[in-house]
């Protein structure tokens, strides 16, 4: 899988999910190869924003974050990002052995770290000074992880019967959302804490 094969793996069971439950990659390949080289992309564009146009996407941080505070901020992020594709992970295989089949942590590694490909690359929309831009980026991400789920369960997760699928899907997503919201809410702290201490 490459991200040339993301737009027709929103949109196909078949095409890119072949490849990868061909070439069956391991959590470290997974690890290595997705999940930490496309983590580092919103903690550096979060640290960019707060520098390059400060006030204009988070108009509430007043005064920006020092740079010693967004590495920090950073840092703190991406460790959590990571942390949360192996919690994701488990949870995928826990709801998918419930339900339906029972796929080993690879696959569900997999699925776990090729979801939340567009919420990551949705972070270039930081480049662009404006906080309604963003929020649009970020629902279209939103929609582009939800059909992630959805084509990925039945060829990574081996869930044969559609409608199966499609409710394993759903509880996915909802675990994924709620599990986003809450990194939101950790990071708030995070940034409220820092603040803080000045």
């Amino acid at each position: 899988m490459t991200l040339t094969d993301l737009p027709r793996m929103l949109v196909s069971e078949a095409d890119g999910w072949r490849d990868v439950e061909r070439l069956h990659p391991g959590v470290s390949k997974m690890l290595l190869a997705v999940v930490m080289p496309l983590s580092l992309l919103p903690p550096l564009m979060y640290a960019y924003a707060n520098m390059a146009h400060p006030g204009q996407v988070f108009p509430l941080l007043e005064p920006p974050l020092g740079l010693t505070e967004a590495w920090v901020v950073g840092g703190v992020f991406f460790v959590v990002e990571v942390a949360m594709v192996f919690m994701m992970a488990d949870l995928i295989r826990q709801i998918t052995q419930s339900m339906a089949a029972r796929p080993g942590f690879a696959q569900s590694f997999s699925l776990a770290a090729i979801a939340p490909v567009p919420l990551w690359l949705a972070s270039l929309a930081l480049l662009v000074p404006s906080l309604w831009f963003n929020l649009a980026v970020g629902a279209l991400a939103w929609v582009g992880t939800v059909a992630l789920i959805r084509h990925g369960v039945a060829p990574l997760l081996h869930v044969a019967d559609h409608d199966q699928a499609h409710r394993v899907a759903n509880r996915i997503t909802l675990v994924g959302m709620a599990a986003w919201i809450g990194l939101m809410m950790m990071m708030a702290l995070i940034v409220s804490a820092i603040l803080g201490w000045r």
